[in-house]
């Protein structure tokens, strides 16, 4: 027999609701230190739970928050599953020189296939691959109505992706002139929407390159 469905509550965390996975809750919670969630047998519970104060359902047996607790939760305690999250969407880039042709892509970690791939772009550096990637995949879940977390192994993607900004010191010349003009418009993306997804950091040194790799190493 397969594993029962569970159904999961968020009443804290980056965007409180009731979600039909693990994968999906885990990503409203990731690197929310106040978040508040449980998981329940059936949709009706969920449902009613959801719309009560989570102190009625959290405890011994919620999420190992009690009422009134300051004390700081490891990341063990916070997320039970350290591994990585199969419903989920894995980016890279590709630089041929740094700058130089540059090129992107998505995959969806659950079965390896590939969901996007742009470029390449002339006179480009991988960091700016990276963001627009990130921006790229998120863009499309939105699309898509999908709350999917995105895995990218770019720590400075990830940063400017929070600032909204593609800090990049690259200058912009007549062959790469098309380059910035998407990066404006990813830019412009990142003000206008707001989106549900979290973005996580692929251990690279626990778990090997990126699925999203263009194996070029």
């Amino acid at each position: 027999m397969g594993k029962k469905q569970r159904f999961y509550v968020v009443w804290e965390g980056a965007q409180p609701g009731v979600y039909y996975s693990w994968a999906e809750c885990q990503s409203q919670v990731l690197h929310h230190p106040n978040a508040l969630y449980k998981s329940f047998a059936t949709l009706t519970e969920a449902e009613a739970a959801y719309k009560e104060n989570p102190w009625k359902h959290l405890g011994k047996q919620g999420n190992g928050v009690t009422p009134g607790s300051t004390r700081k939760r490891t990341r063990q305690e916070v997320y039970p599953s350290d591994s990585i999250i199969s419903e989920s969407i894995a980016v890279d880039a590709a630089c041929s020189g740094n700058p130089g042709p540059m090129e992107y892509r998505g995959v969806y970690l659950g079965d390896g296939r590939e969901l996007f791939h742009f470029g390449p772009m002339e006179e480009g550096t991988n960091n700016i691959g990276e963001f627009l990637a990130i921006v790229h995949a998120l863009a499309l879940l939105k699309q898509r109505g999908s709350s999917l977390p995105i895995y990218s192994d770019s720590v400075n993607a990830i940063k400017w992706i929070e600032k909204k900004k593609c800090n990049t010191k690259l200058e912009v010349t007549e062959r790469n002139k098309a380059l910035f003009e998407l990066i404006g418009r990813a830019e412009k993306w990142l003000h206008e929407n707001s989106y549900r997804n979290t973005i996580l950091k692929w251990d690279t040194e626990r778990w090997g390159e990126i699925p999203a790799d263009f194996g070029r190493k």
